[in-house]
């Protein structure tokens, strides 16, 4: 619509610059819109090479100590400073994090353990305290690539939230206290069932 208006004025005379001040576009604007839908793509993108572009060797060798048993776990924000504090330097921050994008491995960089497959069991609950589950779910950190873990248990029939912590790690320790802290708490009710995704425990 706008482009019909253009070509209305143009043709009883007005300038191209006065028509584009008036709507408040650019001339080249106007020009590009002006130009047939066959027009091919004049820019031919950069001619040379940039000098401090990463060789496939270093490459390599970074995506090697990002993966390697110490780096592992930490991301590119804590990766490069651990580096640097031991005199070493591969490349920016900036860098690491393109590099291990382009390799698929930008996700959450943390202890996972494989899937275990299991029997499926199916507890019900009819009251509560008779069927926890429980879970641990990692959150944003307040700096990127920092992960803060969330700890939460719930009673299946009253979805009430027993009892939760957030930890700067993941801990067996950290689970098994929260949840003897939660069944004290509620009493120590016998029989209860603890379901969680790797199974169930029955806590007496």
């Amino acid at each position: 619509m706008t482009l019909t208006y253009v070509e209305e004025a143009l043709q009883q005379g007005v300038r191209l610059e006065a028509v584009c001040e008036r709507l408040g576009l650019a001339p080249r604007t106007i020009q590009r819109w002006r130009k047939p839908a066959t027009a091919q793509d004049g820019r031919c993108g950069p001619r040379t090479r940039p000098a401090n572009r990463l060789s496939e060797v270093e490459r390599r060798r970074m995506l090697a100590v990002a993966n390697s048993e110490e780096f592992r776990d930490v991301s590119p924000k804590q990766l490069v400073p651990r580096l640097a504090d031991r005199g070493e330097y591969m490349a920016s921050e900036a860098s690491v994090y393109r590099v291990l994008r382009e390799a698929g491995q930008l996700a959450h960089r943390g202890h996972a353990k494989p899937p275990t497959p299991r029997p499926r069991a199916e507890h019900t609950a009819r009251a509560p305290c008779q069927v926890w589950s429980w879970d641990i779910t990692y959150l944003k950190g307040p700096v990127k690539g920092c992960f803060l873990y969330l700890y939460l248990v719930v009673d299946v029939f009253s979805r009430r939230i027993m009892s939760w912590h957030v930890h700067e790690e993941e801990s067996s320790a950290h689970a098994a206290a929260l949840i003897r802290e939660t069944w004290q708490a509620a009493g120590c009710p016998e029989g209860l069932v603890l379901h969680s995704d790797n199974g169930v425990s029955r806590l007496d």
